[in-house]
């Protein structure tokens, strides 16, 4: 059983933007014309976080399975993600932060990190409601917290920020 505390995103802030600029120089070496993105919590200042650095890397589609093999090279696949034709996610628990890598097809269904990180930054009160949804869960089980968090994602999906984002894509 996996135990899920969160932290103010500004004790992670500093370490996590050190990291997602030296992963971010080392992956546009490897995929020149990938859009390397810091999403996540540690992207989003007086969140709530795990910790950890989320970085979302968008490619076109000819260049998915290139992109596959190149991140495996740096990076652990995460076992615990599902896998698409469109979608990998992979993980490093050795960096510090722990890292998490999701590598999508530009304009695909998996293509929301960057417009979730967004969202949250332009209205605050959906920030505060997902760090309410964090305070509820903090010192529970990480798969009750998966839970809430996916059908919070699931109403943030139907604001008019989201869609307005998704479709200026």
């Amino acid at each position: 059983m996996e135990i899920v505390n969160f932290s103010e995103q500004s004790i992670f802030h500093e370490k996590a933007q050190k990291l997602f600029l030296e992963q971010k120089v080392i992956i546009e070496a490897l995929l020149p014309k990938a859009d390397v993105q810091h999403v996540g919590s540690t992207a989003i200042p007086n969140s709530l976080t795990k910790g950890d650095l989320d970085i979302q890397v968008r490619v076109k589609q000819e260049e998915f399975l290139s992109a596959v093999h190149v991140l495996s090279q740096l990076y652990s696949i995460n076992d615990g993600s599902i896998s698409t034709d469109s979608f990998r996610a992979f993980n490093d628990e050795l960096t510090d932060p722990p890292l998490g890598v999701q590598l999508t097809i530009i304009n695909t269904e998996f293509d929301f990190f960057w417009i979730f990180r967004d969202v949250l930054l332009k209205n605050d009160n959906y920030r505060v409601k997902y760090d309410e949804l964090k305070k509820d869960f903090d010192g529970k089980e990480m798969d009750d917290y998966r839970k809430g968090k996916n059908t919070f994602f699931e109403w943030l999906l139907e604001t008019p920020e989201f869609k307005a984002l998704r479709a200026n894509t």
